[in-house]
């Protein structure tokens, strides 16, 4: 199939889903869905439009081709094969929930993505990295060798082409040289609605406090810690007959799910930076 994935952003003006359906139909494009959102506080647009042509192109012949109404209309567009499965370097400690939960829907075929392999500071899940046919990097850390072990994550990244880094409960904080290298290709999972119980044990924490709901937050990761734009959301009701080991299970599957949810809207391209909040298309 030729089918192609446009997104793009622009100042909110007359006339730009127009200029692009218009320019869809003389490359005789066939529209399988379309989504637009115009945000009336920053005065954008937003549009995502999956597409089919007669053709195939390759992904730079049609931004030249768009070259002409991106600069009309001075929009930040790009295209993306449907068919190309993003390619995957997956990060983990010593909790692997989120990982085996990736590497399971990735096995399964719910996620169209190609995972490269995984890397982690502990050794604990080269067995499920094995059994999964996957290479296993183990690069430990510490202060003093923090610098070395990130640029050899960056080298990975590099040689093996990687479209995104998922850190899957990556309990590391990444630099700021690193943050900048990975810049829009990022994902973490953090264990709570955020900013609340950071640090260690969250949910013992959130068990002391006798909280009623707790959630996970997936957002892409910037130099603020946690703070990065935020893509996926999600809840679950605890009660008081609760342990502490029972919050901790409920939450490493909302963890998975939310995880999930967010890599799936990256690597189908439905979401649009909005400054530091994000447009993710259903």
């Amino acid at each position: 199939m030729n089918d192609y994935i446009l997104t793009l952003s622009c100042p909110d003006r007359i006339g730009i889903v127009h200029a692009v359906t218009g320019w869809l139909l003389d490359i005789h494009g066939n529209i399988i869905d379309a989504q637009q959102f115009g945000d009336t506080e920053t005065d954008r647009f937003f549009l995502r439009v999956h597409f089919k042509l007669p053709q195939y192109y390759a992904v730079d012949a049609l931004q030249e081709r768009f070259a002409g109404v991106a600069e009309k209309f001075e929009m930040q567009a790009n295209f993306h094969d449907a068919q190309r499965k993003s390619r995957l370097l997956i990060l983990a400690s010593k909790q692997g929930h989120c990982l085996n939960d990736l590497l399971f829907r990735t096995h399964s075929g719910q996620l169209n993505v190609e995972v490269v392999g995984v890397v982690s500071n502990h050794n604990d899940h080269a067995g499920m990295a094995a059994a999964y046919g996957l290479p296993f990097h183990h690069l430990p850390v510490t202060p003093e060798t923090k610098r070395d072990q990130e640029q050899k994550i960056l080298d990975l990244v590099d040689a093996e082409k990687i479209d995104l880094v998922v850190l899957a409960r990556y309990m590391q904080i990444l630099s700021g040289e690193m943050c900048k290298a990975l810049s829009g290709r990022a994902i973490n999972i953090h264990h709570s609605f955020l900013p609340s119980f950071k640090g260690a044990r969250p949910y013992h924490q959130a068990h002391a406090r006798g909280v009623k709901i707790i959630g996970a937050t997936a957002h892409y990761v910037t130099s603020d810690l946690d703070e990065g734009p935020i893509i996926e959301q999600d809840i679950e009701r605890v009660d008081h007959a609760m342990s502490a080991q029972q919050l901790t299970q409920v939450g490493s599957d909302v963890e998975s799910l939310v995880l999930a949810r967010a890599v799936r809207s990256h690597v189908e391209h439905r979401i649009l930076l909005n400054g530091n909040r994000t447009i993710v298309f259903r």
